[in-house]
């Protein structure tokens, strides 16, 4: 079977965030403001493609690739750095419905990229959830997290954690590691040679499919009862 075109980031997409990072001020920024359009819409050209793969096996709420990107401006008021803008091209997919938890992420940045997804900032009746099924059986997520699959694609679950166990919880409970986690955050890097190769696409998506199993694990830990209903 042919291989199917696939949609590339280019080389001039980088080069306009390491001259931004250069000169990152509003009259640089003005002056090259075709440029960043130029770029802008070759980024949007990617994040449409990946959306496309990303709802051949998974359903996503967000409706397009342009939608689906962070705004480039810096909101500076309550930042020690008053750079007006990134210098990374960001956006992220959200997943349909209140039954399919998670979200996914991508961050194209020179020396600084990423494919990420998960749960950054659950609220505490969803990790007050998380961790009582932990408490009660870690093993399902457990063995998800041991996965060849996970772990050669992730290496290990990442987010911010507790010092201690959180207050109701065994400290010595055998899975106290996963008990103190306040996100779970599942992150594969990748070089700029990496970003910048054909078949980027491809494994930006294979990634988000990587992180299928935790998803499910999560969505039915945070829409089912005790009754599993």
């Amino acid at each position: 079977m042919a291989k199917q075109n696939t949609v590339q980031i280019p080389q001039s997409a980088f080069d306009f965030l390491n001259a931004l990072k250069e000169n990152n001020n509003r009259e640089w920024f003005n002056q090259h403001k075709g440029t960043y359009l130029r770029e802008t819409e070759a980024i949007e050209g990617f994040a449409d493609a990946l959306l496309h793969a990303v709802n051949r096996h998974d359903e996503i709420e967000t409706l397009s690739g342009k939608k689906s990107l962070h705004r480039i401006y810096r909101d500076t008021r309550f930042s020690k750095d008053k750079t007006p803008y990134k210098t990374n091209w960001s956006g992220g997919f959200t997943r349909a419905t209140r039954y399919r938890r998670g979200g996914y992420y991508f961050h194209l940045e020179p020396g600084n990229s990423l494919i990420a997804g998960g749960f950054w900032g659950p609220n505490n009746d969803d990790l007050k959830r998380v961790r009582d099924d932990i408490a009660f059986d870690p093993a399902p997520l457990q063995k998800i997290l041991a996965s060849p699959a996970f772990v050669s694609t992730f290496g290990t679950l990442e987010g911010e954690q507790l010092k201690t166990v959180p207050k109701g919880f065994d400290k010595e409970h055998e899975a106290v590691d996963l008990l103190r986690f306040k996100q779970y955050l599942l992150i594969r890097r990748f070089t700029d040679e990496e970003v910048l190769s054909p078949d980027f696409l491809e494994q930006a998506d294979l990634t988000y499919q990587h992180m299928r199993p935790f998803f499910d694990y999560m969505s039915e830990v945070l829409t089912t009862n005790a009754n599993g209903e």
